[in-house]
């Protein structure tokens, strides 16, 4: 016999690469088909009993769930529950004859729970892949509300930890318990937006982003990695079996004095799943109108277009530039009893008070531009539309602002000038856009220098010489230039303390320009042809300070550097 195996025996002990991988393909397939019929039989055997079968191989299983019947019990009853909805329990078991105790665990849980019940019968392949489950689940406290790291552990975190080093020492010499109380209480004390977590081939990082920027903080061993990341998939109510998607969770820090909303986002990576914790203090929201920044002529502009009862003010900046601070800024400050304003938003980032707030949720087809329409049937004042993604809610919009209606909005361009060829390419008549858009807010946020250890910077003669040059371009309706002694300009930089973790700065605060849509501005749409700059160019003429202008107008002031202003802005 030629080719092939010559006999049984070389098809038990194979000798090539490409044999033996058939035969590995052999036999899962043999195993794939022993389960299946193993399967068939066990939902035979429920049917013949009156029960109902299900299969658990592969079927997410939260911590809710698998919590609701200890450990021991599930092992010597071999039972499951891997279903919790709240109103619905599901329990999986492999033993009929052990039916009648089972059923009482499902009366005590459902007392327990005020819930119904339902019992099906598994495989001992179903029954062993769910109960690896248990493993997952971190020996946490864990309250129903959130997680608590009580004052005492601030306080206590607070003195011991003053920088980055001895954070990282810090988490070498604790349990796993205490090394996310750690992170997540240094993060709030250092003012950390977001915490990053990620896997490496070799440690796991710690990062964290201050003022924008991301910081190496912490390392730890990789095999701590599996415990961590379930400890917080529990506290997020996140599924624990879950490694080859991202998913999306949250909980709650309750403080002393404040609450802590923590956004949890996983999602996998070559060496294990990623997790960024975005920080959302309450204490630090500074929804003020007079806490932006805004000064001067940029103020007086934006304070003057936001009192128009109708059309549309649209806020415009890269992811993070902090537009949305700006915009519920101005809904604070325009809301009072006589005035109805419905928001829709992706997410709700902060609750206002008397704000009719509404949030997207595109899985059931609860979209911007089907928001809008629903909204307008609700006799608002003020509607605020979180982004403006698409020509359905352009035009929406557009009619919105035409009909009486004041809409705030935000857009992603570079610049102010950037928004209305953006309109334009998502298909917006020119015709309704010219009289519909009553202003356009660009803005960047920049590092303020810290005042604990701010000290003169000496610019080189380049940088002086392009600080000159924009200064100088500074319209003579903004007052501002008049201001200005060319030959005795000073500017400041940080030098790194103990109040800035070493950094130089400390907080931020945004740099804006105000392009007001004019007569000049409202031809120059209706014509063909519009130009970003040539608009800019208008706009300076009629008096608008670049957002440049107005962050090296803050550096004069002390209050962040020029090389933060030319970082973000020029």
């Amino acid at each position: 016999m030629s080719g092939g195996f010559s006999s049984i025996e070389d098809l038990m002990h194979p000798d090539t690469e490409e044999e033996k991988k058939s035969g590995q393909a052999l036999q899962t397939k043999i195993s794939e088909l022993t389960q299946k019929k193993k399967e068939e039989e066990v939902a035979a055997e429920a049917a013949g009993m009156g029960l109902q079968y299900t299969d658990l191989v592969g079927f997410p299983i939260l911590a809710e769930a698998i919590k609701l019947i200890d450990k021991e019990t599930a092992e010597r009853l071999q039972v499951v529950c891997f279903l919790f909805t709240g109103d619905q329990i599901r329990l999986g078991f492999v033993r009929p004859q052990d039916k009648d105790e089972i059923m009482a665990i499902a009366e005590k849980l459902a007392q327990a729970k005020n819930a119904r019940v339902g019992l099906y019968l598994v495989s001992e392949l179903s029954f062993k892949t769910a109960f690896k489950n248990y493993d997952r689940l971190p020996k946490a406290k864990i309250q129903k509300s959130g997680v608590e790291i009580t004052s005492a552990d601030i306080d206590k975190y607070q003195q011991e930890i003053v920088n980055f080093e001895q954070l990282a020492e810090k988490i070498k010499n604790v349990s796993l318990s205490d090394i996310v109380t750690i992170i997540l209480a240094s993060g709030l004390k250092m003012d950390a937006s977001d915490i990053h977590i990620e896997a490496g081939e070799k440690q796991v990082t710690v990062r964290f982003r201050i003022d924008g920027f991301l910081h190496d903080v912490a390392e730890m061993s990789s095999d701590k990695w599996d415990k961590l990341i379930s400890r917080l998939k529990l506290v997020a109510h996140l599924k624990l079996n879950i490694t080859s998607r991202p998913q999306d969770g949250r909980f709650s820090i309750f403080l002393a004095d404040d609450k802590v909303e923590v956004r949890v986002s996983t999602i996998p990576t070559a060496y294990g799943e990623s997790v960024v914790l975005r920080l959302l203090k309450a204490s630090s929201i500074r929804l003020e109108f007079d806490d932006l920044g805004l000064q001067g002529k940029v103020q007086a502009s934006l304070l003057e277009q936001i009192k128009r009862p109708n059309g549309m003010i649209i806020a415009t900046g890269p992811t993070g530039c902090g537009k949305t601070t700006t915009l519920y800024a101005v809904l604070n400050l325009l809301n009072n009893p006589g005035t109805k304003i419905i928001t829709l938003e992706d997410p709700i980032e902060y609750k206002l008070a008397g704000v009719n707030q509404s949030q997207i949720d595109v899985a059931r087809e609860y979209t911007f531009a089907k928001g809008l329409r629903s909204i307008l049937r609700q006799d608002p004042d003020i509607i605020m539309v979180g982004e403006i993604r698409d020509e359905e809610t352009v035009e929406i919009a557009i009619n919105a602002a035409l009909t009486g209606h004041l809409v705030i909005s935000t857009i992603h361009t570079n610049s102010a000038a950037g928004v209305i060829p953006r309109f334009l390419s998502m298909n917006a008549k020119p015709f309704l856009l010219a009289p519909a858009i009553n202003s356009v807010v660009g803005q960047r946020l920049v590092r303020k220098i810290c005042e604990h250890c701010r000290v003169e910077d000496k610019l080189s003669n380049e940088d002086l010489s392009k600080v000159k040059k924009h200064l100088e371009l500074l319209p003579e309706q903004s007052g501002e230039k008049e201001k200005i002694d060319f030959n005795n300009l000073k500017f400041f930089q940080g030098q790194g303390c103990d109040h800035c973790h070493n950094l130089g700065y400390k907080g931020r605060i945004g740099i804006y320009e105000v392009l007001i849509v004019g007569p000049e501005i409202e031809k120059m749409i209706l014509s063909t042809g519009v130009n970003e700059f040539e608009l800019e160019k208008i706009a300076r003429q009629q008096g608008m300070v670049t957002m440049v202008q107005d962050g090296l107008l803050k550096a004069l002031a002390g209050v962040t550097s020029v090389s933060e202003v030319f970082r973000q802005a020029e």
